[in-house]
């Protein structure tokens, strides 16, 4: 198997309140579902050559769970939205720099252009890059920038 048939296998993780999407705060988050989403991942990383799975929970211990399976290997990278624990989990920090595969924070809105408490990100230092603002589209960049980095 040459290098350009080899599927990469990518998680995307979001955290809180992410299947509100469509209904909660429209006009912060926009109005793509959650389903609209999952599935602008699945195709961005269909053409993109990686194999991609969505997972959401609102469970901290569950989503540190997840970044654990990453750090155990049979993952080449991750996108990762942490959601509010990105202002406020030292858990979720210290799980994600276990990672030893690249992985992007992705955020749907700019939290810089938020509430003040929003501007300090846990995981951002540790990320190979930062994605925020752009709606779904965010996703679909931070698949190609984890595409790139995998190769």
């Amino acid at each position: 198997m040459t290098r350009s048939e080899v599927t990469r296998r990518v998680l995307v993780l979001n955290g809180p309140n992410l299947r509100r999407l469509g209904t909660r705060e429209p006009e912060i988050y926009g109005t793509a579902s959650y389903d609209d989403l999952v599935a602008a991942c699945e195709t961005a990383g269909t053409e993109l050559g990686l194999s991609v799975e969505v997972r959401q929970t609102d469970d901290e211990a569950e989503f540190l769970g997840w970044l654990h399976e990453i750090a155990g290997g049979g993952v080449d990278a991750a996108v990762l939205n942490p959601a509010a624990w990105t202002h406020t989990s030292v858990a979720v920090r210290d799980a994600a720099a276990q990672l030893s595969v690249p992985f992007v924070e992705v955020h749907l809105s700019n939290p810089l252009r938020r509430e003040e408490f929003r501007h300090t990100s846990y995981t951002a230092s540790l990320a190979a890059g930062v994605i925020a603002g752009f709606g779904v589209g965010s996703y679909r960049l931070a698949l190609r920038a984890v595409a790139d980095l995998v190769g």
